[in-house]
């Protein structure tokens, strides 16, 4: 039974899934935190307009991604400061940039099948290449996290007192909507960008409803993950045989731990607005 685990392209969905997983953990902690979940879900649709741009120009999909995300991070974080002014600018570049999209296909002569892919998963379909390409953006994105957390926190939940005391909210802002890009375009490698939400928000709002403490949640989201993928994995390769996908299971096991916790949980145990928790991370 797990002799399949040998098998090249098994073994390139472990790594991958889980470097996804990790990062996914850490910025679905500040997107939840930060009320950017709509961002985030915009910026995974936005991405696939990209994706189908560059099969179009005979690119790799994943540069497509990487350029639509990130501009539309930037802008997103530029357009919109406050909430409702925020939302109404992600909802109008999500629309013109499925209109791209649906522009892109439709100008594509051949069966676009990598941006189908993109679409809707192929975790079972990545190269050594890809493999490589996720490592190290992963690796790139966890150090940039590392360095920015302790202002990314304060701003996250005292955004006020944090630009009283210098933090630049503005910069901080346009730097974490890039690294949300980022991760999303290494995500929807993985799970598609109609489930992107799996990793980068089920792990995340999960462990915040059972732990306070910042670096606690962020840890139990990482395995929470982990957990999801392996598992997912391993139950569409050894219960479905193969015929049902990956992303199937993953998104189900997310939705089925999050929906008891969410009911079950007394308390909300995520972090209230404040410095208590920020300086207690020291």
């Amino acid at each position: 039974m797990f002799d399949l685990f040998q098998l090249p392209f098994i073994q390139h969905a472990l790594l991958t899934g889980t470097c996804v997983a990790i990062v996914s953990a850490i910025v679905g902690y500040f997107l939840v935190s930060r009320g950017l979940t709509f961002a985030g879900h915009a910026l995974a649709h936005i991405g696939f307009a990209g994706a189908a741009g560059a099969v179009l120009l005979g690119l790799n999909p994943l540069a497509g991604l990487l350029v639509f995300t990130i501009g539309a991070g930037v802008g997103i974080s530029l357009m919109g400061k406050e909430v409702r002014e925020r939302d109404l600018a992600i909802g109008i570049m999500l629309t013109f940039a499925l209109g791209l999209g649906i522009l892109f296909l439709s100008l594509y002569s051949g069966f676009a099948e990598r941006v189908y892919a993109i679409l809707f998963g192929d975790i079972l379909g990545i190269s050594q290449t890809d493999v490589i390409v996720t490592a190290l953006f992963s690796v790139l994105t966890i150090l940039v996290l590392l360095v920015l957390f302790r202002p990314l926190l304060f701003s996250s939940f005292d955004p006020d007192v944090a630009e009283a005391r210098g933090v630049p909210i503005r910069a901080l802002a346009v730097g974490f909507l890039i690294l949300v890009a980022i991760t999303v375009s290494m995500s929807v490698q993985v799970i598609g960008v109609l489930l992107v939400f799996t990793l980068l928000v089920g792990p995340a709002a999960t462990a915040m409803h059972l732990v306070k403490h910042p670096l606690l949640a962020i840890g139990l989201a990482m395995v929470l993950g982990v957990l999801y993928v392996w598992l997912g994995l391993f139950l569409a390769i050894n219960v479905a045989g193969g015929s049902w996908s990956p992303s199937f299971f993953i998104s189900t096991l997310s939705f089925a731990v999050y929906l008891p916790v969410r009911l079950l949980s007394p308390l909300d145990n995520r972090p209230k607005r404040g410095r208590d928790h920020i300086y207690s991370v020291s």
